[in-house]
C-alpha cells in the first residue's frame, strides 16, 4: 500500500479518499480470511468518512491524514463500534464514547477501517489468546505476529492500512512490529492520551503507533499527542515536531550500545544489532559500550506490577454493569459464573498472580519489592542518559517464532518482552525499526531507547537506519 503521506497529498489535490478507502478495504477482503487480521471491518463507516473527508477538503481544510486509512486495536473504544478487547466477556459490546486518540486521527482526515486483533486485553506476546482466534504474520502465516497488538502489525505487514494503533504495556507495539517487519512506536508515557484505551496496567500502557516507514509512524504520532484534560496522566504539553526532524541525523550524538539488551538473543539478532550500531558510528555518532545490569530485574518487576494492575482494572467486569451476564444462585455466583465463562486462561493467570501480589501478607513482600526495581530501574536509565543522548539495542531475542511454540510454557512466551519491559517500567519512549534478516528470512527488529520527551532524535537516529536498510 502506498505511503500515508503519499495519499494525504494525492487527497489534498483533489483525488478522492473514497478512492483510498476501496483500496484498502480490497485489501482487508483478500486476506484476512485467511490472516485474522481485523475482528471488524466498517465497510459503512469508513465510506461515510471518506465522502466527509472529500466535503472537508473541497471546503478548503488542511488535513495532514487526509483520506489515510487506519487500523484500531480493538482496545480502543469507539463509539458504537463493537469493542471487544478480544475477551468473550466483551463480545459485541459498543462503547457509547469514542478514545481521544480516535478523535485525533478522524480530525486530521483519517479513515478509520475497522478493529484489529489483539491478546485478550492486551495480554500476551503473539495474538494466540484472542478470543477469536489467533492472527497469523502475513509474511509466515505459519508465526506468529507477535503481541499483544499483533493484529495492527499485521495490518501494515499485509498492506491492509499504512498506518496502525496499538497499546504497549510491556512490549506491545515494538515486539509485534519487530515480528513483522514495520516501525513501532511506545511514545514517553503521558504524551499520549489514554482516555477511552481499556486498561490493562494503567502506570504501564501507553498508545502508538505502526507504520511501514519512518515518517508515517512520525506523523501519526504527531497526531495523536498531546495534552487531553480528559486524561489525569497527560502531560500538560502540546504535540512534538516530528517529522519536520526525520532529517536530523545522529551526527555529534552519544549512543549507548547496551548489554543487557542484547545479551539472550540469537545469533543473527546480535548480529543486526552490531550492524545499526557500525551504521550509526558512520553517520557521526559516538557510540559508547554500556552494561546496565538492572534492566535484567525488570521481567521480574513487571510480572508483578502489570497483573497487579490487572487484577484491579477487570474487577469491573462483573457481570452487572456492562459485557457478559452468565446467571448464577446469587450474585456472587453469577459473578464467578462471568469471569469464569468471559475471560481466557492467560487473563485469569495474571488476575490470579495480581491478587495474589495484593494480599495482605504478601503486599510488601511481592508488589512493594517490584515497585523498588521499578524505581532502581528509572534511576538506572537516568543515570545512563546522562551520559549518552540514547541507547541501542534488540527488541526481541528472536524472529518471528512458530505457532504453539512457546504457549505451553508462560515463561518462555513472557521472555519475549525481556528488552522492551524497562521502557515501560520507566515511562520513556522506544522506537523498534526493522533491520537486517534473521532465520528464514525474517525481519529483526533493532530497537532505540531514549529519556522523556526524546522522540523526535529517537526518530531522527530511526529514519538513518531504515535509509540505510534500503540502500543494503
Amino acid at each position: 500500500m502506498t505511503s500515508a503521506h503519499d495519499i494525504a497529498a494525492r487527497v489534498a489535490a483533489g483525488s478522492s479518499a473514497t478512492t483510498e478507502v476501496e483500496t484498502s478495504l480490497a485489501a482487508i477482503s483478500q486476506r484476512n480470511a485467511e490472516l485474522n487480521v481485523f475482528l471488524y471491518v466498517d465497510e459503512e463507516g469508513a465510506r461515510a468518512a471518506a465522502h466527509q473527508v472529500d466535503e472537508r477538503i473541497a471546503r478548503g481544510e488542511k488535513l495532514p491524514l487526509a483520506g489515510v486509512p487506519v487500523a484500531l486495536k480493538d482496545n480502543l473504544c469507539t463509539e458504537g463500534i463493537p469493542t471487544t478487547c478480544s475477551s468473550k466477556i466483551l463480545e459485541g459490546w459498543r462503547p457509547p464514547y469514542t478514545a481521544t486518540v480516535v478523535e485525533r486521527l478522524l480530525a486530521a482526515g483519517a479513515i478509520p477501517m475497522g478493529k484489529t486483533n489483539l491478546d485478550e486485553f492486551a495480554m500476551g506476546s503473539s495474538t494466540e489468546n484472542s478470543a477469536f482466534g489467533p492472527t497469523l504474520n502475513p509474511l509466515d502465516p505459519r508465526r506468529v505476529p507477535g503481541g499483544s497488538s499483533g493484529g495492527s502489525a499485521a495490518a501494515i505487514a499485509a498492506g491492509m492500512t499504512p498506518i496502525s494503533l496499538g497499546s504497549d504495556t510491556g512490549g506491545s507495539i515494538r515486539q509485534p512490529a519487530a515480528l513483522c517487519g514495520v516501525v513501532g512506536i511506545k511514545p514517553t508515557y503521558g504524551l499520549v492520551s489514554r482516555y477511552g484505551v481499556i486498561a490493562f496496567a494503567s502506570s504501564l500502557d501507553q498508545v502508538g503507533p505502526f507504520a511501514a516507514n519512518v515518517a508515517d509512524a512520525a506523523l501519526t504520532l504527531e497526531v495523536i499527542a498531546g495534552h487531553d484534560r480528559m486524561d489525569s496522566t497527560s502531560l500538560p504539553e502540546t504535540s512534538p515536531s516530528l517529522v519536520a526532524h526525520l532529517k536530523d541525523g545522529v551526527a555529534g550524538r552519544r549512543v549507548g550500545y547496551v548489554k543487557e539488551l542484547v545479551d539472550g538473543s540469537d545469533p543473527d539478532v546480535a548480529a543486526a544489532v552490531a550492524a545499526a550500531v557500525e551504521v550509526l558510528r558512520a553517520q557521526g555518532a559516538t557510540i559508547v559500550e554500556m552494561s546496565i545490569p538492572e534492566l535484567q530485574l525488570g521481567l521480574s518487576a513487571y510480572y508483578l506490577i502489570a497483573p497487579a494492575e490487572a487484577s484491579s482494572n477487570l474487577a469491573r467486569y462483573d457481570g452487572v454493569r456492562f459485557g457478559l451476564r452468565v446467571d448464577g444462585d446469587d450474585v456472587a455466583g453469577m459473578n464467578e459464573a462471568t469471569r469464569t465463562a468471559g475471560f481466557g486462561a492467560e487473563v485469569k493467570r495474571r488476575i490470579m498472580l495480581g491478587t495474589y501480589a495484593l494480599s495482605a501478607g504478601y503486599f510488601d513482600a511481592y508488589y512493594g519489592q517490584a515497585l523498588k526495581v521499578r524505581t532502581l530501574t528509572i534511576n538506572a536509565f537516568q543515570k545512563a542518559y546522562a551520559d549518552v543522548d540514547f541507547l541501542i539495542g534488540a527488541t526481541t531475542p528472536s524472529v518471528a517464532f512458530p505457532f504453539g511454540s512457546k504457549t505451553k510454557d508462560p515463561m518462555a512466551m513472557y521472555l519475549n518482552d525481556v528488552f522492551t519491559i524497562p521502557s515501560n517500567l520507566a515511562g520513556d519512549p522506544a522506537v523498534s525499526v526493522p533491520f537486517g534478516r534473521g532465520e528464514a528470512n525474517l525481519p529483526i527488529g533493532v530497537q532505540l531507547l531514549g529519556p522523556g520527551r526524546s522522540e523526535a532524535g529517537l526518530l531522527a537516529a530511526a529514519q538513518v537506519l531504515e535509509d540505510a536498510e534500503r540502500a543494503r
